[in-house]
């Protein structure tokens, strides 16, 4: 007779100990998980984000190329052997004020040695002793001979309104304060120790904004115009003042015919778009995917070009996730990005119906290979862009004159940033208003090929006889 097995008392305890620990090991697990993906956003950078490349200094230096290959040296600085000089061209003839010539005397010669009508020639350019020039305007004054009530002959406006810096003089002092990122005090001390010329700060702030107050006509045209552009690119960044965050906007319409204009605004929504652009917007917006562009885009009707950039860091952190499902998504929609923009650096090298072909055979696998996430937060977020805005990010491929990229706007921002370090912001609406008209000179003019200093001058001289301002509209070299 075959025995049953007998229970054994300890199984139900084991039983349970092993549910218990399975209960641990999957809550363990869950929380691993969790801890991965906190580490993979906080090694976040540049690459893989939209952080500021600044915020990269941490990382060690990438090695150099072929550093461990013999027999290869590092290129040394300057021009490399078999490039071609360049030199710069001599001053012409009637920029030389003095000229003084070299040569020995005949009976130094002697009979081997005749001299040539030709010169080895230099050149050099030096400050002149006294940079400044003062010029006495005199009102005689003229005394009532029975009342004894004295008076002046009234001198010219434009005197007057200048006051002891004249036009010139105040578009250095400008041009110091805006293009130099120079602090009141550092332009006292320039203009003590170069020109020997002793003002206030003051006096600076005064010249400041007059300059500010000259600038104010050309500015205003600019933003008047905005809302008629056919393409821009717009971009924020923050703007410190009196411990409160601003928001500077950046408008950057493209071309050497175009412009670049800055607003500093409290709100970073959409209300600041329709403001200034209006409530409909016939043209095309390039921009990142804020969610002030895509309320801005509901609301106004908009077309929007959305920065690949912005997109391609989104997509590399994906293949930074712990997830291989996740990180087999990004690595395959990375190719399928590759391959889009392989077709459109080759526009100019094949006929334009054969473009177009090939263009959107890729722009079709791309959407099918995007439109296709796992199940994970992050995955399903790309995958919504491109079923939610498809259009707007593949605008760029038929519409001329659209970048697939915010990079343009961005790369106006770089100086603003730096003056926002070094200046630590503004302190009220004067300043507010000098840094808004003052970046967009200088973006602007830069942008056109043209001279911010004459413009600051013919600004200043402008405003000072109420004559029609110069127009940053008119793309002149």
């Amino acid at each position: 007779m075959k025995m049953r097995p007998q229970p054994c008392p300890n199984c139900a305890v084991l039983g349970e100990r092993v549910a218990m620990l399975e209960q641990q090991l999957a809550a363990a697990l869950a929380r691993i998980e969790q801890l991965e993906k906190e580490l993979a956003a906080a090694k976040k950078n540049s690459s893989t984000s939209s952080k500021p490349p600044s915020s990269d200094i941490v990382k060690p230096p990438r090695p150099v190329k072929n550093a461990g290959k013999a027999g290869r040296k590092k290129r040394r600085c300057g021009g490399q052997p078999g490039h071609e000089r360049h030199a710069r061209k001599e001053f012409p003839p009637e920029e030389v004020k003095t000229a003084f010539v070299y040569e020995w005397t005949e009976e130094s010669l002697g009979t081997e040695w005749e001299p040539l009508e030709e010169f080895k020639t230099l050149q050099q350019v030096d400050l002149v002793p006294k940079l400044f020039e003062v010029t006495e305007y005199r009102a005689r004054l003229y005394r009532h001979r029975v009342t004894g009530e004295v008076i002046a002959v009234p001198l010219p406006e434009e005197l007057v309104r200048g006051g002891l810096v004249g036009p010139r003089l105040s578009a250095l002092i400008a041009y110091q304060k805006g293009a130099c990122h120079m602090s009141y005090r550092v332009i006292e001390t320039f203009l003590k120790d170069v020109l020997q010329l002793p003002l206030s700060t003051g006096q600076i702030a005064k010249v400041v904004g007059k300059a500010s107050d000259a600038l104010a006509a050309g500015y205003d045209e600019l933003l008047f115009a905005l809302p008629n552009q056919q393409v821009m690119n717009i971009d924020e960044t923050g703007h410190p003042e009196n411990g409160d965050r601003l928001w500077t906007w950046g408008f950057h319409v493209p071309g050497a015919q175009g412009f670049t204009a800055f607003h500093i605004d409290p709100s970073r929504g959409s209300d600041v778009l329709k403001a200034i652009l209006g409530e409909t917007f016939e043209g095309v917006i390039g921009c990142d995917y804020l969610s002030a562009y895509r309320k801005f885009l509901a609301d106004a009707g908009a077309s929007m070009q959305f920065c690949w950039a912005h997109l391609v860091r989104d997509v590399k952190f994906l293949t930074t996730l712990t997830d291989a499902v996740t990180r087999r998504y990004g690595e395959r929609l990375l190719d399928a990005i590759k391959k889009l923009f392989h077709v459109w650096h080759r526009r100019d090298q094949m006929p334009e119906e054969r473009w177009r072909r090939e263009a959107e055979q890729v722009k079709t696998s791309l959407l099918k290979t995007a439109r296709r996430p796992p199940q994970r937060t992050e995955a399903v977020n790309i995958a919504n862009r491109f079923r939610k805005h498809a259009d707007h990010y593949f605008r760029f491929l038929a519409t001329p004159g659209v970048e697939p990229t915010n990079n343009a706007m961005e790369q106006r921002f770089r100086f603003v940033i730096i003056d926002r370090k070094v200046t630590q912001g503004t302190r009220g609406t004067t300043g507010r208003g000098w840094c808004e008209r003052i970046w967009t000179v200088l973006a602007t003019c830069a942008q056109q090929g043209r001279s911010a200093f004459s413009f600051l001058h013919d600004s200043i001289l402008a405003h000072l006889t109420h004559q029609p301002p110069p127009s940053l509209l008119a793309a002149s070299p």
